[in-house]
Formats: structure tokens, sequence, C-alpha cells
């Protein structure tokens, strides 16, 4: 399976925090069967947010997320022009621009999202959480 991390959900993982990600949703990253995946999308969010101070991190985005995705063998999801085409489309769900983005991109290159967000999980995207 093809995993695409919510922002949220990559930086409980990042961090190591158990109590955010339930056991099995944890069992399943760290499944060598799937291949997970951080959106361009979720580094800009995780860049702005530091830069703004909403968001404390141990050294800025450039120099911790190259290293994030290396240990964590997590592979880089581009940002494509079709993804964001396919945001026409998008039923006015949820008003974050950053999710309604991963959505678009999840539908785009069909994976599946890892998310606790609710608001998500009524796209068509499929998602993966408790």
């Amino acid at each position: 399976m093809r995993l695409l991390l919510d922002t949220c959900t990559a930086l409980w993982y990042f961090a190591g925090d158990r109590c955010q990600i339930p056991e099995r949703i944890r069992e399943t990253l760290t499944d060598l069967d799937h291949d997970l995946y951080l959106s361009d999308v979720s580094i800009l969010e995780i860049s702005i947010k530091y830069r703004i101070g909403k968001l404390r991190l141990s050294g800025a985005p450039s120099q911790t997320i190259p290293l994030w995705l290396e240990s964590h063998d997590i592979a880089l999801l581009p940002l494509v022009t079709q993804a964001i085409f396919r945001l026409e489309s998008l039923e006015d769900i949820h008003g974050d621009p950053f999710d309604r983005l991963l959505v678009a991109q999840a539908i785009t290159h069909r994976m599946t999202i890892v998310t606790p967000d609710e608001h998500i999980a009524e796209y068509s995207a499929p998602v993966l959480w408790a």
C-alpha cells in the first residue's frame, strides 16, 4: 500500500509520539510492505508554521526534514499540476488548503492518507486510522 502521511501524522511519527498514533497505525507505518510518502505540501505547511512560531522543531525544517525522511525511509511526493487541478472537482468539505491539497494528491496518485482528521475521511480518498 502507498501511504501519504498527513502533516500531523508525520510530525507525531517523526517525534516518536506513541500517544498520538494508535498501535495498529504504528504497526502499519513500520511494515516494510508499505511505502510511506511525505508531500511537498506538508513540507510547505511545516516550514510556514515553523517560521511564524506555531511549530517548534529541533532545527530548521531544511535541516530536520531530510534527516527524518532518510531515517524513516520516507519518499517525497512532489506537488504536480494534475493534483492542483483536481481541487476544482473536490467538494468544499475541508477549509484547510493544505489538507485539501493532500486529498487531491491522494486521489491523483491513488494513495491512502494516514490521518485522524474526520473531515478528510469525508472525501473519496481512502483514509487509514483507528
